[in-house]
């Protein structure tokens, strides 16, 4: 990054750029195809923040997750009815993308685990994890048990903080550029985000990821995340010592329901851990970090009465609720729902807007 667009880091507005289509989702040194979308940004001081090719970025889901791409082409779903793994047809898949069958245990949680060599031209794999969970599919809790530094701890012992550093607020421009809702749903949450990692057998690890939400109308979510490059480094947290980046090639998690009360998920990651540790050594830490994910997944979203969902669920229906109360008085009732009256109907279902307390975005382990 020049030192002109680092001084301009320090303005009023954030800009996002969109690149145009390359080999890389960030790609856009050199080129003269840059378009600016001037975004409010709440936090002080603001800063320019550089966006991919999200449509190139949803192509590779796609690609690699047939979960992610039925959800995207309307076919999760038949006559209304949620079908997730069952409609998928394995023939069909991408012949040059090479899968390789790592575990498949249906009685397990994590019911299959897939792995692809080679993905993007990298030698870093790809690995595919697929569960079917009881509960209510929502995609923004799922996200919470990642990125809510609380909740994170209870099943990753690893991690030393989560933080969304810098949230973009101006949705209604990122989806008028994404355009086409029906196959790339509604951005619900998007921003650049830091995990550090704890001193374990491997040195501390430091990401720098942006990650995003994006939901559709039938209660399907895909999260999603890649790594920003090493032009971004400016953003990183000010006065800390740096440490080895790993990085996130492609992340993303796609929860499809498959019933009013049940739901599949499928989580992509191609992570390069850094410090040039070999794939032999990372893969089966990571796989055993997913799983622990999972495990915990499992067991937050079969709920119960009094269960932490339970709490969560109540506490929607009361902010629900308090804003229809709000909305047909026409006055303003306390400070703390004060947000609350700025949301429609179609937001409250898709933020659930604890989103604005939690900070609720995607990073990955």
């Amino acid at each position: 990054m020049t030192t002109t667009q680092a001084s301009i880091s320090l303005c009023s507005i954030l800009f996002a750029y969109f690149a145009p289509h390359n080999a890389l989702a960030f790609a856009t040194r050199g080129s003269s195809a840059i378009h600016k979308v001037p975004i409010i940004q709440e936090k002080s001081p603001s800063v320019e923040i550089e966006l991919p090719d999200l449509q190139l970025l949803f192509d590779r889901v796609s690609v690699a997750s047939p979960l992610a791409r039925l959800v995207m082409e309307g076919d999760s779903s038949t006559a209304g009815i949620c079908v997730g793994f069952d409609a998928i047809d394995e023939a069909q898949q991408n012949p040059e993308l090479k899968w390789r069958k790592v575990e498949a245990n249906k009685r397990k949680t994590v019911h299959r685990i897939d792995k692809a060599d080679r993905f993007q031209n990298l030698k870093t794999p790809l690995l595919r994890f697929r569960s079917s969970i009881k509960g209510p599919c929502i995609g923004e809790r799922f996200s919470h048990m990642i990125v809510d530094l609380e909740e994170r701890e209870k099943w990753d012992d690893q991690v030393a903080n989560v933080n969304e550093m810098y949230p973009i607020q101006d949705l209604d421009t990122i989806n008028s550029i994404l355009g086409n809702r029906s196959k790339y749903g509604t951005c619900t949450r998007l921003g650049v985000g830091y995990t550090l990692t704890k001193q374990g057998i491997l040195s501390p690890r430091e990401q720098l990821t942006l990650s995003g939400m994006q939901q559709y109308p039938n209660g399907a979510t895909i999260l999603w995340g890649t790594e920003m490059e090493e032009l971004h480094n400016h953003l990183l947290p000010e006065g800390r010592s740096r440490h080895t980046r790993a990085k996130s090639h492609l992340f993303a998690v796609t929860l499809a329901p498959t019933g009013p009360d049940s739901f599949d998920v499928e989580y992509l990651l191609q992570m390069d851990v850094g410090g040039g540790i070999p794939n032999f050594l990372s893969t089966p830490a990571l796989t055993d970090a997913v799983k622990k994910l999972f495990e915990h997944a499992k067991i937050y979203f079969e709920g119960g009465d009094g269960s932490e969902l339970d709490m969560y669920l109540k506490s929607q229906q009361e902010e629900v609720e308090c804003s229809e109360i709000e909305i047909l008085s026409g006055g303003s009732m306390e400070d703390d729902y004060s947000l609350d009256a700025e949301i429609d109907s179609s937001e409250v279902h898709f933020n659930n807007h604890a989103m604005n307390d939690i900070k609720s975005l995607l990073f990955t382990p």
